[in-house]
């Protein structure tokens, strides 16, 4: 039993020192109070995650948690902090205060969350762990005196907000979405939740006419849509049987009415127009638009056409079969194909089109999820071939994950804090982190480590073959943004792109969480740095 766990934990402690290179990688770039914070979260961090490891193990866990991971409790507590790190020191360089003063809120919410989620895990550890706690103590205590000296009244009333949204919003999506989740991921999925729920609250009481992006609001509108609606069609079919026509007529006539009644009114009191008339306007506004619509028109298709051409291959007496790696990854090389037009010709559609996309990849998971009839039992059919172990709750993510992980770079790109609409050096390519990361380096790694890979990682199915090629392929994707995208400069970064690519090449190696969410996100804090 001891080398079974020593095994176990080879590989995490493997993706932890590849998590604190990174951090520490930003801090010598990015060195203030906050860094002493960031650095003390990590090692507590780095602590509690094997007491996670242990209940989850001993399934001592107040809810279920997907067991096939490890709880990656630091490489998901250290992101939102070191993104609002990242997003301060840019926007303190462009003179914006107001954005440099979102990064701390950014930070210090994170720190606060995932210090949230240590003392829970501490706390329901028998026996209890002295030194542990000790450590989360330090840790705890550092945290909240330097927010004492960095925020405002009201800023400390938004970090402790989002806390208690984030703490609710666990205890229900946790119960009802048994085995979806991490620790980790639960961590990074519903504090984001968390946060644009309290943004969105913000902004609906603060309205100014005339200021902000209506594709920011559009995105946060969108978000807490789908959630408010997950939560209330779960609630009620817990009562009655959702297969039923009954059940999904009404299932349709509420979506049109949380749509058409609740969410387009919200939205027009944001942005103070008629949404329909602004998207509609804003879709066919160039004709470079229409093109790229077009053109997406038709990728979607074929995505469409490779999920029934791989269904139509499996035979009755193979009900089994799953879907190669490779064929997988076609979907990875459709969603390239889909993001780099939009990168170089208009980063605008791209937000809006994501965020479109979101909205109908999420109800159609519904849809397949409560068996709505007519496409419910179909859906559930066509899409069980492509499932993966980590697809082991009630609910299949892995596509949604996808699509946020290439958009995540593409929404929290700071369009304030570039006011040429591209960062300086390394940061011209933040918005090209979800191609490069998971579109990229993901796929070629996946591709040649299951074909020619021989030589693994300690610990990890995965491939040395598999990881260098990774880093290659990355290196020509940039070679080739930097040829059709003129807005890139680079100026002298190369070494530092180089080397960021690198660890997060290493760390998709070593991490066992949903990496289409991770990759990005450090990819653009390394980037942003």
């Amino acid at each position: 039993m001891p080398l079974t766990g020593t095994m176990l934990n080879k590989p995490v402690l493997l993706e932890s020192l590849i998590v604190f290179i990174i951090v520490l990688c930003v801090h010598t770039v990015v060195w203030d109070r906050y860094s002493w914070c960031a650095i003390a979260l990590a090692v507590q961090a780095f602590y509690v995650q094997f007491k996670w490891d242990r209940l989850l193990q001993l399934s001592g866990a107040v809810f279920q948690f997907r067991t096939t991971a490890n709880s990656g409790l630091l490489p998901a507590s250290m992101v939102i902090p070191l993104l609002g790190i990242v997003m301060k020191e840019r926007c303190k360089a462009a003179g914006i205060v107001y954005f440099e003063r979102f990064g701390i809120v950014v930070a210090s919410t994170g720190m606060v969350v995932a210090l949230f989620l240590s003392v829970i895990a501490v706390g329901i550890t028998r026996p209890v762990p002295t030194n542990t706690c000790i450590l989360s103590g330090i840790a705890g205590s550092i945290i909240l005196y330097t927010m004492k000296y960095s925020l405002t009244v009201s800023e400390v009333i938004e970090v402790l907000e989002v806390l208690l949204i984030f703490v609710y919003l666990s205890m229900i999506l946790l119960y009802l979405l048994p085995r979806c989740f991490t620790p980790g991921e639960a961590l990074l999925v519903l504090g984001s939740i968390s946060f644009i729920l309290k943004q969105l609250i913000k902004r609906s009481l603060n309205v100014i006419e005339g200021k902000g992006n209506p594709a920011d609001f559009v995105l946060l509108v969108a978000v807490a849509g789908v959630v408010l609606l997950g939560i209330f069609f779960t609630a009620l079919f817990f009562f009655m049987d959702s297969g039923t026509w009954t059940s999904s007529m009404f299932f349709h006539m509420m979506t049109a009415v949380l749509g058409l009644g609740v969410l387009m009114p919200w939205l027009y009191h944001l942005i103070q127009r008629n949404p329909l008339l602004w998207l509609l306007q804003f879709l066919v506004q160039t004709q470079t638009r229409v093109y790229l619509l077009v053109y997406w028109t038709l990728l979607a298709a074929s995505a469409c056409m490779v999920v029934l051409y791989q269904n139509s291959k499996r035979s009755s007496e193979s009900k089994k079969h799953q879907a190669s790696t490779i064929t997988r990854k076609y979907f990875h090389f459709i969603v390239v194909a889909t993001y780099i037009p939009g990168l170089i010709y208009d980063h605008q559609l791209l937000y809006i089109a994501a965020v479109l996309c979101l909205v109908v990849f999420v109800l159609l998971e519904y849809i397949r999820y409560f068996r709505i009839k007519p496409f419910g039992q179909t859906l559930r059919h066509l899409l069980t071939l492509f499932l993966d172990e980590r697809d082991s709750g009630p609910l299949i993510l892995t596509h949604i994950y996808l699509l946020v992980g290439m958009s995540l770079p593409v929404w929290l790109f700071p369009r304030p804090c570039a006011p040429k609409g591209t960062l300086s050096g390394a940061g011209a390519l933040v918005p090209y982190s979800g191609v490069l990361a998971v579109g990229v380096g993901d796929t070629i790694a996946s591709i040649f480590g299951s074909t020619i890979g021989e030589i693994k990682w300690p610990g990890t199915k995965k491939t040395f073959e598999g990881t260098m090629t990774a880093i290659f392929a990355q290196i020509i994707a940039v070679a080739l943004i930097l040829i059709f995208d003129g807005r890139v400069n680079l100026n002298t970064s190369y070494a530092w792109i180089l080397g960021s690519i690198s660890l997060v090449s290493l760390l998709e190696a070593y991490t066992t969480q949903i990496d289409n969410l991770l990759l990005p996100l450090y990819l653009q804090i390394l980037l942003m740095a």
